[in-house]
């Protein structure tokens, strides 16, 4: 049995009003709780989230934090973009007042069953590939959590014969308490967030929480063949490597050409390598992942190798634009660490001129001077990290310092020939010019549109 939580007339703070925080006001608001709701942007910035709670009967506390305020709570959760080190959040807790993050409440309250999927690349990929293949497979199932829609928005959605599969990031892991997936999956563990978690080593404590409170009759789906992820294999669930260089003992690896389910000695084949239509190895990896949970989940081998087929990808993932005049052009606006721009470099066979930068994570660049040795024509500099990468990757190829997003596709087009492809994989969070990955991708896709349509005219005259 899940542990339960009284919301009713329980004094609860939401700290910051994103689309999580909003949602988790709105919920709590709605099950009897006296909310207060704080968020350091003023008012001027939060209109539409302040007037809708404001309406729903939630106090607001903007443009600051008031440590007396987090210390006269029952309850207080503590949206993802929130420092877990918070110094009221840390006066709260030395109060004893529980600081949970949304995943945790919502938790509590959802029906069904759950696969929870974390990693520093790939999780939305591989949850938006999940939920497609138990739809496919006509298995209810519930698609949320850091992938756009709050898990505390599933609830009502929910029923004990749901399954909810959820990305949650090492933000929302952080302040879990007794959060516990059915199938939970770890893809894989490279440096990122290193501008909030102080080493590689607490961000992978904060992912392995992941698994803390599974039980011998939960799965966990572990990668193989990161040696940073396997080294935090829990003791308590079951679990299933997976591997696209190797045969596993149990769970799922490449055998030829086919993606093969073995458990205790037994093998059972649920796709071909073929039926997978995504580029790139790293993709590999996430339908390996993908489809263990689903085939946990109860899905049909058929339907797992259809679902596979049919997947179309994620907006912002190695996302195709368009091609003008013979140049490709490709939207992976979510790399945002060095690790995922590798994987999105090594995607590609032919030349390349990439766009780099934004707000610097505390990334190393250097990674990525090989691989643009190899497949480099021209490097697009961009945002608050531009001097930082030239440094770095100097010498391995051409640089070119464009500012803007604007600038960097206009230099890209002028350099681009027949074959070339132009890539945004910019390796950075993207805040520092946009609001987030997605108003950066959508901005992308958007000038390389208007490319389209001024070669297409010119070519209608011509």
């Amino acid at each position: 049995m899940k542990p339960t939580v009284q919301l009713e007339g329980k004094r609860v703070l939401v700290v910051g009003l994103a689309r999580t925080g909003v949602a988790t006001a709105l919920y709590c608001a709605g099950r009897g709780a006296r909310v207060t709701a704080t968020d350091e942007k003023p008012e001027a910035e939060l209109s539409a989230a302040a007037a809708q709670l404001r309406a729903a009967g939630v106090e607001l506390e903007l443009g600051g934090h008031r440590e007396e305020t987090f210390v006269a709570q029952d309850l207080i959760i503590q949206s993802p973009g929130v420092p877990a080190e918070l110094p009221q959040l840390h006066a709260a807790r030395e109060q004893g007042i529980a600081v949970w993050s949304e995943i945790e409440l919502a938790w509590r309250f959802l029906r069904g069953r759950l696969v929870a999927i974390t990693g520093s690349n790939g999780k939305t990929t591989t949850t938006a590939l999940i939920g497609h293949i138990l739809a496919t497979a006509g298995v209810p199932a519930l698609v949320g959590g850091n992938i756009g829609t709050p898990l505390i928005s599933l609830v009502e959605l929910s029923s004990e014969g749901t399954w909810s599969v959820a990305e949650v990031s090492s933000f929302q892991l952080e302040t879990i308490a007794a959060f516990r997936p059915d199938i939970s999956v770890w893809l894989n563990l490279t440096p990122d967030h290193l501008d909030r978690h102080a080493s590689l080593q607490l961000y992978g404590q904060a992912k392995a929480r992941i698994f803390e409170n599974q039980r011998e009759a939960d799965a966990a789906i572990v990668n193989a063949d990161d040696a940073e992820t396997a080294r935090y294999a829990p003791t308590g669930p079951q679990v299933y490597w997976f591997s696209r260089q190797k045969r596993v003992a149990c769970g799922m690896y490449v055998r030829d050409e086919q993606l093969v389910f073995r458990r205790e000695g037994h093998d059972v084949v649920l796709l071909d390598r073929a039926d997978i239509g995504l580029r790139g190895e790293h993709n590999v990896e996430n339908v390996l992942a993908g489809a263990a949970a689903a085939y946990l989940a109860g899905a049909a081998p058929s339907a797992i190798a259809e679902g596979v087929r049919t997947f179309a990808g994620v907006e912002h993932r190695l996302e195709f634009v368009a091609e003008i005049d013979g140049v490709a052009y490709y939207n992976d606006s979510k790399a945002t660490n060095v690790d995922a721009t590798l994987k999105a470099i090594d995607a590609f066979a032919g030349k390349l001129l990439i766009i780099l930068g934004g707000k610097d994570k505390g990334g190393d660049f250097t990674a990525l001077c090989e691989p643009l040795r190899r497949h480099g024509k021209l490097a697009l500099t961009i945002g608050k990290a531009a001097e930082k990468i030239a440094g770095q990757i100097a010498g391995a190829v051409p640089i070119e310092a464009a500012g803007t997003m604007d600038r960097a596709v206009q230099i890209a087009a002028q350099h681009a020939r027949p074959g070339d492809t132009v890539l945004l994989a910019p390796g950075c969070a993207s805040f520092d010019q946009f609001d987030n990955f997605e108003h950066r991708g959508r901005v992308f896709k958007q000038l390389v549109r208007s490319l389209a349509a001024v070669s297409a005219a010119k070519e209608k005259a011509g």
